[in-house]
């Protein structure tokens, strides 16, 4: 157990009932996080001291806190959501998946190993305590919290491992509302079986439904929920309407093209990696009007781009070689010199020469070439890097400061021919290749970085803070929960 785990353990003060909702779902990708993040700035804006919470969450998108630890990012967004810093005691638990069953375990912002499905769910009573105080820890200090559940409370198989759904409902005294797709069809089934499977001392919990990404009229839909209430004794207390926002996706399986930007100037095609990892890198340029940012699946629709990123990776061999098995290593190496070429993270690993993970970080030990399109050798080691920070540029862009975060295992060496943009190797450009690397994440979210790679690969980046937008959406979002939803209802004797 690291120092960080036994001190919230050994310092939790004693249990303050604090009013809390949770919101759980019918499944993966409802629109959760999301709306917990509304809820927290609903209150937040009603002068509510609030604070978000996620016991456990399995995501491949992770950022870095201000003290240099690691939690989830749709816990940094509810954070910012209710205008606070990022705490990892707000997500204590964090499993970031890296393939063949096994995910990296991530204890109160430090990894602690990885571990099969079967090795982790052996853990779940002491995962459970360390929760419970992060939990206890954290709602002292606020008035008020805000839960998040992870996938379903109706997966039956998983309910007596459970850590983040009822089991924890039930340790925080929530209220918990049932969150519903309808853009996927068969909402009402999706609710009433949920209902029907949580175990029977949890149902009572649950005091309300919410029906999410509704499109059209929605007193075409009241014939449904009436009929409904005759079902399930628990009210369905918002349709909240489908919102197109560019606030960052929780799951990959959320990652969507822009199909609707068909007149932007500027096409940006990430490669999508079986292993992609940190996709919120790319809320940003969604936000951009004149960017259209398309997930690229074949290497045809390569020479379409005006960008081309290879993004963050948590398995870098295995992207690796389904970049030379799919045909998208020898296209990238064409294009080379005529479209910029973008690396972050994993991708500048394998925009490398070699690749070596000797003590299997990652998963089986072994080595690669890499694409060659920057002089660079990465060895898989067990130390993680995480800084969070603004750096001095170098080079072009010397006088410049440049942000973001590090979270990687991988230590690069860097040969000649290429020419460095920051301090510690964090930026790298090839200018006869036309290819820039970096290890930072976050780099699209301020105006200062955006400018200066416009001007490096000559494209017409536009200069949006995504700070400020992001307040914008969150603000938006939060109004539509307040127009959409029954909120009085739902907080009721609460505050």
């Amino acid at each position: 157990m690291s120092i960080g785990v036994k001190k919230v353990l050994q310092n939790t003060p004693n249990k303050r009932k604090v009013p809390s909702i949770m919101f759980q779902g019918t499944g993966s990708g409802v629109g959760k996080s999301l709306i917990t993040a509304g809820f927290c700035r609903l209150l937040q804006q009603r002068g509510v001291r609030v604070a978000p919470f996620k016991s456990q969450n399995m995501a491949l998108n992770a950022g870095v806190t201000a003290d240099g630890l690691e939690m989830g990012r749709a816990q940094i967004l509810q954070a910012e959501a209710a205008c606070l810093a990022p705490d990892v005691r707000m997500n204590p638990i964090l499993l970031k998946p890296q393939g063949q069953s096994r995910s990296q375990l991530v204890r109160l912002g430090r990894v602690t190993g990885t571990y099969s499905a079967r090795e982790y769910y052996t853990l779940s009573s002491e995962n459970l305590a360390i929760a419970s105080a992060a939990y206890d820890s954290l709602s002292s200090e606020y008035d008020f919290m805000v839960l998040e559940g992870a996938g379903s409370p109706a997966e039956i198989n998983l309910q007596g491992t459970d850590i983040v759904n009822m089991r924890m409902a039930q340790y925080a005294g929530s209220r918990v509302f049932v969150v519903g797709d309808i853009d996927r069809g068969g909402v009402f089934a999706w609710l009433k079986g949920t209902y029907d499977l949580v175990p029977d001392a949890a149902r009572s919990l649950i005091h309300g439904f919410l029906i999410n990404k509704f499109r059209g009229d929605v007193s075409l839909l009241q014939p449904g929920i009436e009929m409904f209430a005759d079902l399930v004794p628990v009210p369905i207390q918002g349709v909240i309407p489908w919102l197109r926002l560019s606030l960052e996706e929780e799951d990959s399986q959320d990652l969507a093209s822009d199909t609707d930007k068909g007149d932007a100037s500027l096409r940006v095609g990430v490669v999508r990696l079986p292993h992609i990892s940190n996709f919120s890198d790319f809320a940003p340029l969604k936000a951009m009007t004149q960017v259209r940012l398309t997930y690229l699946h074949h290497p045809a629709e390569l020479a379409e781009c005006d960008l081309i990123i290879l993004p963050g990776s948590k398995h870098s061999l295995h992207d690796l070689d389904f970049l030379q098995r799919s045909g998208f290593a020898t296209s990238l190496q064409a294009l080379a010199g005529r479209v910029p070429i973008m690396g972050i993270c994993g991708g500048l690993q394998m925009l490398g020469e070699r690749l070596e993970d000797p003590h299997g970080v990652e998963g089986e030990p072994g080595a690669a070439e890499g694409l060659g399109l920057l002089p660079l050798t990465t060895v898989m080691g067990n130390g993680k890097t995480l800084r969070k920070g603004v750096w001095c540029g170098a080079g072009q862009w010397s006088g410049q400061m440049i942000s973001g975060y590090e979270m990687h295992v991988g230590r690069t060496s860097v040969g000649s021919g290429v020419e460095q943009l920051s301090v510690d190797n964090l930026c790298l450009w090839d200018r006869r290749k036309r290819v820039f690397g970096t290890y930072l994440h976050g780099f699209f979210e301020t105006t200062t970085n955006l400018a200066a790679l416009g001007k490096l690969l000559h494209l017409p980046l536009q200069a949006v803070d995504y700070r400020i937008e992001k307040e914008r959406q969150l603000d938006l979002l939060a109004k539509t929960l307040e127009e959409h939803c029954d909120i009085d209802a739902m907080l009721e004797g609460l505050l």
